[in-house]
């Protein structure tokens, strides 16, 4: 990548950077060539978009049937049409269950629905970067019907063991909608095995596409009912929503570059093995969270993480001063705040906030290890005026 510029990019569980090359030209042809949807278009001289990326998706998360795998804009996108379709299917006045660990894609559907009386809603604290499944049963109630909670977290990058999670909701009948916005791509994910309803993916982060692409792969379509309605470019003398998958969740026109560059992004992650980035991201973490732990004023809110993402805070410094001299004297792009996850905040860090570095496939040890010595060397600076290094 000869034209990439020289900064260091460390916010990849926002969105990746670089994209491969293969992203890259996938989106070109997809502009360059006219659009070709099945059902939608005649000939044969652009590529099916849609098809290649369910079919890869599917293969790769091992999803089940291709139709099952259903595309949004994005992972928030994917939530609220899972949650408000679970409502409309199975009507209002149930308990729901989430964690403080979820994003505010998941709380702020899931508060609004309170809000408005529709709903009961429990939210579970955290231990060691995950809820403990034994807490899960006790939440149960009659009326539960519905949890929804993230399968990693975008601050601390631990991964929860929705596996035990579902096997508990399993046997009270509960259904179980996972945000795999964090995991998705990073570590390996077979969803024939795992006891979950509903798994979310974004297409920008692990998978290395571009935003404004994302889905849902469900079960059981009729779990879920539509709440978007519109041409599906089949069934068009029907005057209702088409029934069949994946047609009665996908109205409209398609982002087809953003699907283009989903199927490549995915295509890449499969080539390159979703084990062996999960232990390069296993191998890189260690090493910087073992440089930031030498500083006794750096803390570190997961030491163990399982995603390739650490928060961190300087003693007597703002986690946004700490971006900003990341940025200007060492050009590490990282991320600062509450990161959208404001409940994980309140338990970790009373709600101020924290610097996060997170790291993809195309993260150098290099860069790790300038990283590691930028970070230590603010903190070293932390009671004095800090001086260009």
């Amino acid at each position: 990548m000869a034209d990439r510029p020289t900064i260091i990019y460390l916010n990849n569980a926002a969105t990746t950077w670089p994209k491969p090359p293969e992203v890259l030209e996938a989106v070109r042809q997809s502009l360059v060539l006219p659009v070709f949807g099945s059902g939608r278009t005649t000939g044969s001289q652009g590529e099916d978009y849609i098809s290649l990326a369910r079919e890869a998706l599917s293969g790769l998360l091992a999803a089940g049937p291709p139709e099952h795998v259903i595309f949004t804009q994005n992972a928030t996108d994917s939530l609220n049409v899972l949650i408000q379709g679970f409502l409309a299917a199975n009507g209002d006045g149930c308990h729901v269950i989430t964690t403080e660990l979820d994003h505010n894609s998941v709380l702020r559907p899931l508060h609004e629905l309170e809000r408005q009386g529709r709903i009961q809603l429990t939210v579970l604290p955290f231990e060691d970067g995950a809820v403990r499944p034994d807490t899960v049963e006790p939440a149960i109630t009659p009326e539960t019907r519905l949890m929804v909670t993230a399968h990693g977290s975008n601050v601390l990058g631990s991964v929860q063991d929705v596996s035990r999670i579902g096997e508990v909701l399993y046997d009270h009948g509960i259904f179980f909608i996972v945000d795999g916005a964090q995991t998705a791509g990073h570590i390996p994910i077979n969803l024939r095995d795992l006891p979950v309803d509903a798994y979310v993916f974004t297409g920008h982060k692990g998978f290395f596409g571009i935003p404004g692409t994302g889905g849902f792969y469900l079960r059981d379509p009729d779990s879920i009912a539509p709440v978007r309605y519109g041409g599906t470019g089949t069934d068009s003398f029907l005057l209702y929503q088409p029934h069949e998958m994946p047609e009665r969740f996908e109205s409209g026109t398609h982002n087809y570059p953003g699907l283009a560059a989903l199927a490549a992004g995915v295509n890449y992650v499969a080539s390159v093995g979703v084990n062996a980035i999960a232990e390069k991201a296993e191998r890189q973490m260690a090493f910087l969270v073992g440089e930031l732990k030498e500083e006794p004023n750096i803390t570190i809110y997961n030491e163990s993480p399982l995603l390739p993402i650490v928060s961190f805070n300087i003693h007597g410094m703002e986690n946004d001063d700490v971006g900003f001299i990341l940025a200007r004297a060492y050009g590490i792009v990282a991320r600062t705040g509450l990161h959208c996850a404001p409940l994980v905040h309140r338990a970790i860090d009373g709600g101020t906030g924290s610097v996060r570095l997170s790291l993809s496939w195309f993260t150098t040890d290099e860069e790790c290890r300038i990283a590691a010595r930028a970070v230590k060397e603010i903190a070293q600076h932390a009671n004095s005026s800090f001086g260009s290094p």
